[in-house]
């Protein structure tokens, strides 16, 4: 089994700045693959951000892009979410995902995630 543990999450004005933390445990050699995902009230979930541990690569939805850093620490099976210039469509339900991914091509929001935390909330005030 693997456990995906959040961190952070809160309010900030707009304009500001947030980090997320995701610690994953148990089963952490299938976490190769991990992303953020968040789902505001009423409305479906969308990708933020994705990376693939085994390598460099790194998908960010055009939304973040510039905006948000994603980063990985492998040794501590973490996966960082730095949100910066933060705008009030940025609220949501922020969710840390994971799954095994053989290739980086597989490392997409296509492919479902199996493994996902228990989400933290994230509030842009304008």
């Amino acid at each position: 089994a693997q456990v995906l543990t959040e961190h952070g999450g809160g309010s900030v004005q707009a304009g500001g700045s947030l980090s997320l933390s995701c610690v994953a445990s148990g089963n952490t050699y299938n976490s190769n693959c991990m992303g953020w995902f968040r789902q505001a009230p009423g409305k479906e979930r969308e990708v933020v951000a994705i990376t693939f541990l085994g390598g460099n690569k790194i998908f960010y939805a055009d939304s973040v892009k510039g905006r948000f850093i994603i980063s990985q620490d492998s040794a501590k099976n973490t996966v960082y979410l730095q949100m910066n210039t933060l705008e009030p469509e940025d609220t949501a339900m922020y969710y840390c995902a994971a799954r095994h991914a053989l290739y980086d091509i597989y490392c997409t929001e296509r492919h479902p995630f199996n493994y996902w935390g228990q989400g933290t909330q994230i509030t842009v005030s304008s």
